[in-house]
């Protein structure tokens, strides 16, 4: 199995949710609404789920062995944190730009 693409589709600052994420596997399945979770000793991947008919949550999937949850984690929370850094630089750059702006200069 091989992850082919992740896209943060939403990021989140209030509350323990952190972004919401899509995934595609081989090129050939996506799965959305992957979620960042922080949780209290570290952040975490909750799969897509659904509430059924007596209120429990359920995966709609998941996956079956350990080395695959390990493998869709470690991948995703490495793209948010790319993502999370790549936001931080693009905000200081324009930061920095505003500032050498001075009124009339333009």
């Amino acid at each position: 199995m091989e992850i082919t693409d992740i896209k943060i589709r939403k990021i989140i600052t209030e509350g323990r949710l952190r972004a919401v994420v899509s995934i595609t596997i081989d090129r050939m399945l996506a799965v959305h609404d992957i979620k960042i979770v922080q949780g209290d000793d570290r952040l975490f991947i909750a799969m897509p789920s659904r509430k059924d008919e007596n209120g429990v949550f359920r995966d709609i999937v998941h996956p079956i062995v350990p080395e695959s949850r390990k493998l869709i984690e470690d991948s995703i929370l490495d793209a948010y944190q790319k993502h999370l850094a790549l936001a931080e630089a693009e905000a200081e750059a324009e930061t920095a730009a505003a500032a050498n702006i001075t009124p009339g200069s333009a």
